[in-house]
């Protein structure tokens, strides 16, 4: 599951990769030989769902620390690593991606207390370096650089912010893709590392105050060889003391009665309040309650200004002791309003920018100024404006993308933000508060030429006849002959807009005469909260019957067939593409479920599952279980079905939708099958939800690719990369 908020040396392909490029696409024959998968166990399990009966045979692949779940997963990767290999241009392919994503990435500056940071990657490392440095033309130097503390690079950094003073940065470690975080404490100066180390942190920011930090974090697991699996209850908020063990930690906050409730906290730039933020999701609700505490005054107890959890308040800035919030109460759209803490009563709120047509995806905030993105049919428009909510003018992006500025200090006189978009990779611009100019301030140098590609923006009309929006990228001049090989993306789901960006990796399936075309369903953010609620719970239906429909209008609109089409999606993706594959066997030739929930029904029990009870519901619910039993991917695999051509794909530290849904699927999914196409899973080891490596990244990207190309019949060439000076 995504989180709610939040980048190159060139070289020619090896001749001998361009040679072994020249391979032919497996045989039909190769292709529909039949596999010989694992015999998987099965066990008596049956539970009763408010009178329901429903078998879980595969109960067993859910322990994923037992040694005959591991010896399956051995056996699996084996028949699917078999079947990737004889794929003669996977090797080539993975190259291929090498070569796109050598690229210099360089995010945009933070500006903290005389300091600017940023990150850069020279192109394959596993991960970018934090660079620092005095004010913008001072000396870069390295401050970090993850791809020294493990030999496979697998460990992250994030989570980094600078204390008041700029004197101390905190910054958070994860390791091999887990969402288990540790805290770490830096001089800037020295770029050495303080003793301090707070351990089991999760669902945290870092907030300095003083000599210290606050965070939030679970206990200690009773089991901690359970994890990666076990489920997370009793969040809470605590400060740390520099210089001090972690068991010397105060406890700030805690809620032991509610035990599934989510308990974060911020410290405003000025430090005068303590921001708690809680959530309440695993009953089912989609907003969040907020609490202050006036650190300034010395403040002992918290002021309750917003307690119930049917909205969403998310705090921008203190201003003169008023909290400038944007929030979705009394607009779906979104809207900001500036309530005094002293005085919390929804008649005392101010409205500063009012809700508008388009929704407000978020605010930065740079020199005093509010920076507003609205998105306008799924594409960026900024609005500037001042802290009274004066406007001041909207900010000319140099194209139709997508932008986001960088939140600064308040004596900045200009501000930093990025554009991408399908065919533009991300661009800083500095901003200059007082004229509104924008100028390139850091450009990116691709070794390829992407604009022999364009992107279209196409609405299809789902089943009960809403607009749903997609675009598609494909060359220039694209035939519409109903052949071309098309892989459809989408997400849809909690909230999170599907916004048009840029992926280098994207062009090795694009330059192959591939299409890609991007869903815009309901239940993503894209057009507000109601957009959203159309797409959850009970609702979840018209997410699948919009995709559906998208892939309908490809084929009637003479870009693809059914035989040329395939299906891609992470996550609540991953749900997606298991549903539409269950519904519609018929539809698509190849499916690319990744991380997916595919158990609808156990969804909750494992680590921070039950936050998606508000987007999803429960199980535990009569009502709820009563639509989610109708599309739970795993429990609506039918026997004797010939299902699409499947490469399932997991990894052994995701501890955020546990591998075991995957796992149990493809259990599933090769038993009840019956048909020539291969139906595969791949398991990645020391990777999360998220790929903990570019390595890794690119060898899933490749096998991706590859097995789609094979069973679509694609012949793919790899040419030379054109090199752009």
């Amino acid at each position: 599951m995504q989180a709610r908020r939040t980048d190159f040396t060139i070289r020619l392909i090896p001749a001998v990769v361009a040679a072994l490029a020249l391979g032919a696409a497996p045989s039909a024959a190769q292709q529909n030989a039949p596999l010989k998968y694992p015999v998987t166990a099965t066990v008596p399990h049956v539970d009763d769902y408010h009178g329901t009966k429903v078998p879980d045979p595969f109960r067993w692949l859910e322990d994923d620390t037992a040694s005959a779940v591991k010896k399956w997963v051995g056996e699996e990767n084996a028949v699917t690593f078999g079947y990737l290999a004889k794929i003669p241009y996977r090797g080539a392919l993975l190259e291929r991606l090498k070569e796109l994503s050598n690229y210099p990435r360089i995010s945009s500056p933070v500006r903290r207390k005389g300091w600017v940071w940023f990150t850069r990657n020279t192109g394959l490392q596993n991960q970018s370096v934090y660079y620092i440095q005095r004010g913008l033309d001072g000396k870069e130097e390295v401050l970090i650089d993850p791809n020294t503390l493990t030999a496979d690079g697998t460990t992250r950094v994030g989570g980094f912010t600078f204390d008041a003073t700029g004197q101390h940065l905190a910054y958070t470690l994860s390791r091999a893709g887990s969402d288990w975080q540790e805290i770490r404490v830096m001089d800037p100066v020295t770029r050495k590392d303080l003793p301090d180390q707070v351990r089991w942190v999760k669902v945290s920011g870092i907030s300095w105050f003083k000599n210290g930090f606050f965070y939030s974090r679970y206990p200690t697991p009773a089991d901690t060889t359970k994890a990666l699996s076990g489920v997370n209850e009793n969040h809470q908020v605590f400060y740390h003391v520099l210089g001090t063990p972690q068991s010397a930690d105060q406890l700030v906050f805690e809620d032991a009665a509610h035990p599934q409730r989510f308990h974060t906290v911020d410290v405003t730039d000025d430090q005068r309040f303590l921001l708690l933020t809680i959530s309440d999701r695993g009953k089912g609700a989609d907003g969040n309650a907020l609490w202050v505490r006036d650190l300034a005054a010395g403040d002992p107890g918290w002021r309750k200004v917003v307690t119930g959890f049917d909205k969403q308040f998310g705090v921008i800035d203190n201003d003169g002791g008023a909290l400038l919030v944007q929030t979705n109460a009394g607009a779906p759209n979104n809207r900001v309003v500036r309530i005094d803490p002293m005085a919390p009563a929804e008649s005392n709120w101010k409205t500063i920018i009012p809700e508008q047509k388009e929704v407000l995806e978020g605010i930065g905030n740079a020199g005093g100024h509010l920076f507003a993105s609205y998105l306008k049919d799924v594409t960026s428009q900024i609005v500037e404006y001042a802290y009274d909510g004066t406007k001041v003018r909207d900010v000319a992006l140099p194209g139709v993308g997508t932008a986001g500025f960088s939140s600064g200090e308040r004596g900045d006189t200009d501000a930093f933000y990025s554009f991408s978009s399908f065919t533009a990779p991300p661009t800083t611009y500095r901003y200059d508060l007082a004229t509104g100019k924008s100028t390139v301030y850091r450009e990116t140098k691709l070794p390829f030429d992407p604009s022999q590609f364009e992107t279209r923006q196409v609405f299809a009309t789902s089943k009960d006849g809403t607009r749903v929006p997609m675009f598609i990228v494909a060359k220039k001049g694209l035939k519409l002959d109903g052949r071309n090989p098309t892989l459809v993306y989408g997400y849809g789901g909690f909230n999170i807009s599907t916004l048009p960006g840029f992926s280098a990796t994207r062009m090795a399936w694009l330059e192959q005469g591939g299409v890609y075309a991007s869903v815009n369903m309901r239940g993503g953010g894209e057009y507000g909260e109601a957009w959203h609620e159309a797409g959850m719970k009970g609702n979840k239906q018209n997410v699948f019957d919009d995709f559906i429909a998208a892939a309908e209008w490809l084929v009637a609109n003479k870009y693809t067939n059914h035989d040329r089409l395939v299906m891609q999606g992470g996550s609540n993706g991953g749900l997606l593409v298991g549903a539409i594959m269950t519904q519609r066997p018929d539809l698509f030739r190849v499916a690319l479920p990744a991380v997916g929930v595919m158990d609808m029904l156990r969804f909750q029990k494992f680590t921070i599952g039950w936050n998606w009870v508000a987007d999803y519901g429960s199980s535990d619910n009569a009502a709820d279980f009563a639509y989610l039993i109708k599309y739970s991917p795993l429990q609506n695999l039918k026997d004797g079905v010939s299902y699409p051509a499947t490469l399932v794909t997991t990894a052994d530290h995701d501890d955020r939708v546990v591998p075991a849904h995957s796992f149990k699927f493809a259990a599933r999914l090769q038993q009840a099958h019956r048909g020539p196409n291969p139906v595969l899973i791949r398991i990645e080891t020391s990777s999360g939800h998220g790929s903990s490596s570019l390595t890794k990244a690119l060898e899933v990207t490749a096998d991706q690719y590859a097995f789609s190309m094979a069973n679509l019949g694609m012949t793919p060439k790899f040419p030379l990369p054109r090199v752009i000076p």
